[in-house]
C-alpha cells in the first residue's frame, strides 16, 4: 500500500489489474499459438480463436481505466496500459478483414505487434507473478526467484550497453539495421561461463523481436542470447557477405564482456536466417559448435566454397516444416541428405503440421540435443 493511499481504491485497482494481466496473459499466449500454427489456408480459423481473446482483452482494458489509479500507481497503471495497447494493436490487425493487397503485411504487423506487447510486459515480470512465469519454460516456473533475483550491480556497465544483465540493445532500436538485441541472465554470475545461443531472424525481420523466441529458454536454462539484426532486408547470402565481419564482431564483444563457454556456441535461424545459418556457420574457422537451420535452404553456394566438406563431424539438426509454401519440404530433405552424406551428425526434423513459420517447442529439443548435460537452473 502506497503511503496516504486509500485502502478502498487500492484494492479495487488491483482486482482489475489482476484482471486485466489475466486478459494480457490469454492474448500473449494466444499470438504464440498463432505463430506457430500460422499457414495461409489456417488464417480464418485462426482469426476465429482469437476472437474471443480479443473481446476478453478491450472488456479488461476499459474496466481498468475506468477510474484513475490511485496516488502512487500512475506508473505501473501507465506500463500495464502500454501492453495492453500492443496486444490489442496485434489483435485488430490480426483480425482486420478489409481486402487488400498489403493483407500479409497486416498478418504480420501482428505478429511484431505481439513482439512490442512481449517487451513491455517483461519488465513487469517482478510485480506480477502471472507474467514472471509466463517468461520460463513450465519446468522452472517456481524457479523464478532463483533466476530472477534483484541485484546491486544492476544499471551499472559501459556507456553502448548500460546494464550487464537483462535485456541490453545496441544500435539496435526498431528503425535500424545492423545492431543487436542480446539477453543475459539476471542471475548471471561471472564465476561460471555459460552457453551461448546466437539466433537470426527471417527476411524483413528485426534481432529485437527475434529474441522472443528465445528468452524463455535463454532465462529457465541461464543461456546468453544474442539476436543480430542483418545489415540489409535480409542475411547477405547473395552478392558480398556484409554480415559477417559484424557478426564475428558481435559475438567477439559479448565473449570479452561475459563469459561464454566456447564448447556450447549454438548458431541458429528461421527462414533466410536459416539459409545463413549454414552458409555462415560452415564457414572454414566458424566458431559455433552446433548449428539449428529452421525452415530454411542449403544456399548452392555451400556446394562451390567448401561448407558441405566442411560439415563432417558438425553437429547440425535441421528442421522443416512437411507445409511449407515458401520452400518446399523437399528442399529439405535434399539438404539431409547431402549434409548427411558429407558426414554431419545431422539430426534431420521433419514436422508434419508445420507451414513456414517458427516451431517454438523445438528449442528444448534443440538444447537438449545440443549440449545434454545442460544443467536447467
Amino acid at each position: 500500500m502506497t503511503q496516504g493511499s486509500d485502502p478502498t481504491a487500492e484494492a479495487e485497482f488491483f482486482q482489475k489489474l489482476g484482471g486485466l494481466e489475466s486478459a494480457l496473459l490469454a492474448a500473449l499466449s494466444a499470438f504464440e499459438s498463432i505463430g506457430r500454427r500460422l499457414h495461409p489456408p489456417a488464417i480464418d480459423g485462426l482469426r476465429t480463436e482469437l476472437r474471443p481473446v480479443a473481446k476478453q482483452l478491450d472488456e479488461a482494458r476499459t474496466t481498468f481505466r475506468a477510474r484513475l489509479p490511485p496516488a502512487g500507481l500512475e506508473s505501473m497503471a501507465q506500463h500495464v496500459g502500454r501492453v495492453g495497447d500492443h496486444a490489442a494493436q496485434a489483435c485488430a490487425a490480426f483480425l482486420d478483414t478489409t481486402p487488400a493487397p498489403d493483407a500479409i503485411v497486416r498478418v504480420l504487423g501482428a505478429m511484431r505487434e505481439h513482439c512490442r506487447a512481449s517487451a513491455e510486459a517483461y519488465s513487469l515480470r517482478r510485480v506480477l507473478p502471472g507474467i514472471g512465469r509466463y517468461f520460463l519454460e513450465p519446468g522452472f516456473r517456481e524457479s523464478g526467484v532463483e533466476l530472477d533475483p534483484a541485484r546491486a550491480d544492476e544499471g551499472q556497465g559501459d556507456a553502448g550497453l548500460p546494464d550487464r544483465v537483462g535485456i541490453l540493445s545496441a544500435g539496435n532500436a526498431l528503425e535500424s539495421r545492423g545492431g543487436f538485441s542480446l539477453y543475459v541472465p539476471e542471475s548471471y554470475d561471472t564465476s561460471e561461463a555459460r552457453p551461448l545461443v546466437v539466433a537470426l531472424h527471417g527476411a524483413w525481420g528485426h534481432g529485437a523481436d527475434f529474441l522472443w523466441s528465445w528468452l524463455r529458454e535463454a532465462r529457465s536454462r541461464r543461456l546468453i542470447l544474442l539476436a543480430p539484426t542483418s545489415r540489409g532486408s535480409t542475411w547477405s547470402f547473395n552478392g558480398p557477405d556484409v554480415d559477417a565481419s559484424a557478426l564475428a564482431s558481435m559475438l567477439s564483444y559479448v565473449r570479452k564482456n561475459w563469459r561464454v563457454d566456447p564448447e556450447r556456441i549454438l548458431l541458429t535461424g528461421l527462414s533466410d536466417g536459416a539459409t545463413y545459418t549454414l552458409l555462415h556457420g560452415l564457414r572454414e574457422g566458424a566458431p559455433y559448435t552446433v548449428l539449428a537451420p529452421i525452415s530454411g535452404v542449403l544456399h548452392p553456394a555451400n556446394l562451390a566454397n567448401g561448407n558441405v566438406e566442411r560439415a563432417r563431424g558438425r553437429r547440425i539438426y535441421l528442421v522443416h516444416g512437411a507445409l511449407d509454401w515458401l520452400f518446399p519440404v523437399q528442399s529439405a530433405r535434399d539438404a539431409a541428405e547431402i549434409l548427411g552424406s558429407a558426414g554431419a551428425e545431422l539430426n534431420y526434423r521433419e514436422v508434419a503440421d508445420l507451414s513456414h513459420t517458427y516451431p517454438r517447442e523445438e528449442n528444448a529439443s534443440i538444447l537438449d540435443w545440443s549440449w545434454g548435460d545442460l544443467e536447467h537452473a
